[in-house]
């Protein structure tokens, strides 16, 4: 029911700040914003999220960056998925903890492992790639097939993690702070405290609970800001206007074919 609520409420703030006009960012602005496809290009019918297909969209439409979500097989192998079980986005339900990859590959072929991800996406689209809360039956040697499964790729530069509670980190071992990004919810002054004084790359939450002073203090000390989920022109400009450079949307494509718009008209005529 809570989540039905905050559902509710999230739809009602973005039809508010739909059609509150903002201004136009200048074209250096508009250059540095950066779209990530939160679970790629999807709508769980055609195109399920996490899947291969819905990053293809997003990325093929010049998105930056694609999020996505880290799950374990009972044979230690890591595949991409929000939920913990199978059971909301394909009718079956396994729960991916206890299933084998070749069982899980036979009965849901969709589902991708991280390595596929990383081999078609890795380097040529910012992986975001989130932490989940869940039993690490071998810790160290789920953290070892992580550094192994990212070796080709540099923190920071090709990818960041996502975490809600920044403990997750500690999962990736290999990574540095610089490429851990907490997810914030209702907790974003815990977090907040947490990421400055741990020297994190900044914070991400939506937009309604990133203040303006809690953006500054970030910014001050050279970290990002992340803000979620944006749908409309006038949230994307609303954000890029306060210093938001890191934009989630569940409507990436669309809103990146706006940034584009508005990227060409910044830019001289000859």
């Amino acid at each position: 029911m809570l989540e039905i609520l905050q559902n509710i409420a999230m739809k009602l703030a973005d039809l508010v700040m739909a059609v509150i006009p903002r201004p136009v960012p200048n074209a250096d602005v508009l250059a540095e914003c950066k779209i990530i496809s939160h679970r790629g290009e999807f709508d769980n019918i055609a195109v399920k999220e996490n899947t291969l297909a819905a990053f293809r969209h997003a990325s093929g439409h010049g998105v930056w960056g694609i999020e996505c979500d880290i799950r374990w097989t009972s044979d230690l192998t890591p595949v991409v998925c929000h939920d913990a079980d199978t059971g909301r986005v394909f009718g079956t339900c396994l729960i991916l903890s206890e299933t084998h990859f070749s069982d899980l590959r036979e009965q849901l072929p969709q589902i991708p492992t991280l390595a596929e991800v990383v081999a078609e996406f890795g380097g040529n689209t910012h992986l975001m790639l989130e932490i989940k809360e869940e039993r690490y039956p071998q810790l160290q040697r789920q953290a070892q097939i992580l550094e192994d499964t990212l070796a080709a790729l540099e923190p920071a530069e090709d990818y960041h993690f996502l975490a809600l509670d920044p403990d997750l980190f500690l999962r990736a071992r290999h990574a540095p702070k610089s490429s851990c990004l907490p997810v914030a919810e209702l907790n974003v002054k815990r977090l907040s405290r947490a990421s400055l004084l741990e020297n994190f790359c900044g914070l991400s939450g939506h937009y309604l609970l990133l203040g303006n002073s809690l953006l500054a203090k970030h910014n001050q000390q050279g970290q990002q800001i992340g803000t979620g989920f944006i749908s409309s022109r006038n949230c994307l400009f609303r954000e890029l206007n306060r210093g938001v450079q890191w934009i989630f949307s569940n409507d990436a494509v669309r809103i990146q074919k706006i940034l584009d718009l508005y990227l060409q008209r910044s830019r001289p005529q000859k």
